[in-house]
């Protein structure tokens, strides 16, 4: 074999070799293009899946944000106060242009005239205090400056003489007006002023005990909160004479208004009841929140001759009262406002509808009978009151509107009241006006310690509150009345028309 066959025999066996190996590399190539395959279609597959449940995802998803459209709103905590709702043109704040400013009045008199110069020069022109120029043009002003004169504490102390009387069989004892009943104490006693400033600032101001204790001290009398409560009682028992008498005022009144809130004593449920009207608040602590409470504060005599018109909500306590009612309609329109906010379908409900309606048309009549004649005011009346008959007998096949149409049936001649009487409001504004005090005092403190503190805030804040009814400064008429005790003379400063009443109803 020559050497050209050699060669040829080699380059074959090389260019096999070659090929050999390029084959193996191709087929390792389609071998993991086909593994590629398989896991391309495996990840299509796979990806198919995820899009079907993404698609039905998406599909639950927007059934969900339809039903909560669709879903009433959950109501506020009822501790949570809605956001009032906000004006497209809101009022701007403040008096209209072209109205006289509302200022301060201006002072009555001038206690004290301070003369204020500038400085003079030589020449005896007046000059300026910075680099002694003559100034010109010089004018005189009025400055008047309103301030308060700086408290300091004033002790009195007072030379009485006491003796045994042998006629009235007791120690007489001289005493000054404005000296409170004496008392033996190793410490001073308290003044009227001192008394009626820290009762005023305890029921009308409702600041917390220690804070009246602290602003005394700051004035450099020294006192504790017990103290305090101490002589808030005492004050009670010395006003308790005014107390009764203007429950006595209220029993004679034409028209009283009615309510009750609750209140813990000492860690136990009472409540505070308020009478009210155009000149007198009374005040009660009990435990009880029965038909009896209102009914010992009333008397068996009041609206028995048809006169007298208790307003009230529509608690049933006061139903056992048989003379003349008038139901608040602000509470009935408020229920048939929370009714139709937790149930949004019964905004268009018939008897919702008709109801509101037919409140505000007799609101309205009501603020249009001195413009009408009495026989078509007395028209529309029967008129509105036959609606409300019919509207109150109908059967409307729905939970809330037949339980408040059942209301209307029980109170049908309480809820028109006004109508026929000139004197008598449609709603309870003013008992609850008279009890906002007292809640922002139980939220302060919390409620009372015990029976007597209690009672002692109610007959104070009867009183001062009555005062403040008539248009009277509260701190005198409290200095009045205290001196007219302690003297031994009735004081009727706030029950005036008491009398006249007594003899209008006796004759």
């Amino acid at each position: 074999m020559d050497g050209r066959v050699l060669k040829s025999n080699d380059f074959l066996w090389k260019e096999n070799q070659r090929l050999a190996e390029e084959n193996a590399l191709l087929q390792e190539r389609l071998r993991k293009r086909e593994d590629c395959s398989r896991e391309l279609v495996k990840l299509q597959q796979k990806h198919q899946k995820v899009m079907a449940h993404n698609t039905l995802l998406l599909r639950q998803v927007a059934d969900l944000k339809q039903q909560l459209k669709s879903r009433p709103k959950p109501a506020p905590a009822p501790f949570i106060k809605p956001a009032a709702a906000q004006k497209k043109h809101p009022k701007k704040p403040g008096r209209k242009a072209g109205h006289a400013a509302a200022l301060r009045p201006a002072p009555a008199k001038i206690d004290v005239h301070q003369q204020v110069p500038l400085p003079i020069d030589e020449g005896g022109q007046v000059s300026c205090p910075r680099c002694q120029t003559q100034l010109s043009q010089v004018k005189h002003h009025r400055r008047v400056i309103e301030d308060i004169i700086p408290v300091r504490l004033w002790t009195t102390c007072f030379h009485t003489t006491s003796g045994w009387c042998p006629s009235c069989r007791k120690h007489i004892e001289s005493r000054a007006d404005e000296q409170p009943p004496a008392a033996d104490l190793p410490h001073a006693q308290l003044g009227i002023h001192a008394l009626t400033w820290a009762a005023v600032m305890r029921v009308c101001y409702r600041l917390p005990l220690r804070q009246i204790t602290a602003l005394f001290q700051q004035l450099g009398l020294k006192m504790s909160a017990a103290a305090i409560t101490k002589q808030l009682r005492r004050m009670s028992q010395w006003l308790e004479g005014q107390y009764h008498r203007l429950k006595l005022s209220l029993r004679m009144a034409g028209v009283v208004h009615a309510d009750e809130t609750g209140l813990r004593i000492n860690g136990r449920n009472g409540y505070i009841w308020t009478l009210t009207n155009a000149d007198h608040t009374l005040y009660h602590v009990d435990r009880s929140r029965s038909g009896k409470v209102i009914g010992a504060l009333l008397g068996k005599g009041f609206g028995s001759d048809g006169k007298g018109t208790l307003i009230s909500d529509f608690y049933g306590a006061y139903q056992q009262f048989k003379g003349p009612q008038q139901k608040c309609l602000a509470h009935l329109l408020r229920e048939l406002k929370d009714s139709a906010v937790a149930r949004p379908e019964l905004e268009g409900h018939a008897f919702f509808k008709k109801c509101k309606r037919l409140i505000k048309e007799m609101l309205k009549l009501k603020g249009q009978r001195q413009k009408l004649k009495q026989r078509e005011y007395d028209q529309q009346v029967q008129l509105l009151e036959k609606r409300l008959t019919r509207l109150g007998q109908e059967r409307w096949d729905d939970a809330d509107a037949d339980r408040l149409a059942a209301r209307l049936r029980k109170y049908g001649g309480q809820l028109t009241t006004f109508l026929h009487k000139e004197e008598v409001d449609a709603t309870n504004n003013a008992a609850e006006r008279a009890l906002r005090p007292m809640v922002v005092m139980r939220k302060i403190t919390g409620g009372n310690r015990s029976e007597a503190g209690a009672r002692a805030w109610a007959i104070l804040a009867s009183v001062m509150r009555t005062a403040q009814q008539q248009g009277r400064d509260v701190v005198a008429t409290i200095q009045e009345l205290l001196k007219a005790h302690w003297a031994g003379k009735e004081a009727t400063l706030l029950t005036e028309l008491l009398l006249p009443t007594i003899l209008q109803n006796l004759s």
